[in-house]
């Protein structure tokens, strides 16, 4: 067989993406039809920039999902086919085995990996990752940040001290000391995510008791029932046999995370929740000092309801905001540790490590490295560009 041409390439990447093109027509079909009753989401296909944004972020949000079932791949990311060795985008396999994909539709990489089916996957680990590490972050700044900024005095000094403690090491640097196998053996990690991730349990448990105060009745049970779904899944989350944190046998852990994925994502959260803080406490030192909170205050309302529901839903904006731009942040992270070696797997088809994979060769092979990185430009890119599109209907809000 003939190598493909760079149109022959472009058409047939564009078929294997079917699958993200359709729901990408329906996600924006919907969201424009309905975009009155959708609140700052709706508002937010009022911007050109919120709008490309959103379909370049919801673009890769929809690759990995599609990917992680197998839908868009054409290899295996982690199979080496011989020949296929550092080939241009478009080399058909020598003897490609019935029912294989007959193409590298990216060329391969300098161990004979298929780079398209690599990206899509990589996609995956980004769309894991990044959003649900920087939401955990969110719980525990907000968690810490509200009571800071609401009650002020020494539990505003103490928290504010330990967060600007941790803020005075470079992201980096603290980065690389928490996924350095050194520190991993020592088990620091897996103590971290015991105490990061109660936060959320926290959040929603306090949450719900405030709302719910003054109707004990349907209050208890829903209290029960949705701490003790999170509890499970917490205790899951956390524990891995074999390792210094195991407390659920076999048979009741819902999932085994990897350890290296654990590890990042601890690391994550650990990192971004000190600027989450500072946010949220800034944010409620302000807000408390306005008529409706001082309404409330007279109602005889609870601090906690007027901090969850008074306060926190006036700071919605800036929040959200820093979510989009947090975890275009983060995904910056997960390629610089991943382009170290640090945390994943060698043989992780994550972005950072492919782009550090193809760059021993960049003067000779554009592809291995250039792939991965556009994709990485382009989700940042989406992020920061949504987070524009939000800034700017939320201050119209």
């Amino acid at each position: 067989m003939e190598p493909l041409s760079w149109f022959d390439i472009i058409t047939r990447v564009f078929l294997q993406f079917m699958p993200v093109w359709i729901s990408l027509v329906v996600l924006f079909t919907l969201s424009i039809v309905y975009k009155r009753r959708l609140g700052l989401y709706g508002k937010l296909f009022d911007s050109t920039i919120g709008m490309i944004g959103f379909a370049l972020v919801m673009f890769w949000v929809f690759t990995g999902i599609f990917g992680a079932f197998d839908m868009i791949v054409t290899h295996d990311p982690l199979a080496q086919v011989s020949g296929m060795k550092n080939k241009l985008p478009g080399t058909p396999l020598t003897n490609p085995d019935e029912g294989q994909y007959a193409y590298y539709l990216f060329g391969g990489d300098n161990l004979a990996r298929d780079v398209f089916s690599r990206m899509i996957k990589g996609a995956w680990i980004v769309v894991q990752i990044a959003p649900l590490a920087t939401l955990f972050a969110f719980m525990v700044g907000i968690t810490l940040g509200l009571p800071a900024g609401y009650y002020g005095g020494r539990l505003d000094t103490l928290l504010s001290f330990l967060a600007n403690l941790i803020l005075a090491f470079p992201v980096i640097l603290l980065f690389y000391l928490l996924v350095t196998p050194e520190i991993v053996e020592t088990g620091i990690p897996s103590y971290m995510a015991t105490v990061l991730f109660v936060f959320p349990i926290i959040f929603v448990g306090v949450l719900l008791n405030s709302r719910y105060k003054t109707q004990p009745k349907l209050r208890a049970p829903l209290l029960i029932c949705v701490l003790g779904i999170m509890g499970w899944l917490y205790l899951s989350l956390i524990s891995e046999i074999g390792t210094k944190v195991s407390v659920l046998p076999g048979f009741l852990d819902l999932f085994d995370v990897p350890s290296g994925i654990l590890v990042v994502f601890v690391s994550v959260v650990f990192v971004n929740s000190p600027t989450v803080f500072r946010i949220v406490r800034g944010l409620a030192m302000d807000i408390k000092t306005r008529d409706y909170v001082a309404a409330a205050q007279t109602r005889g309302e609870g601090p906690w309801y007027i901090m969850l529901w008074e306060i926190l839903p006036n700071a919605r904006g800036p929040l959200i905001v820093d979510f989009c731009l947090r975890i275009g942040y983060t995904t910056i992270l997960l390629g610089t540790l991943g382009f170290f070696g640090l945390g994943l797997s060698p043989e992780s088809p994550d972005w950072g490590t492919t782009i550090n994979d193809g760059r021993r060769l960049l003067q000779i092979y554009l592809h291995p490295a250039l792939v991965p990185a556009i994709s990485l430009l382009s989700m940042v890119l989406g992020l920061n560009l949504l987070a524009d599109g939000l800034r700017e209907e939320s201050l119209r809000d």
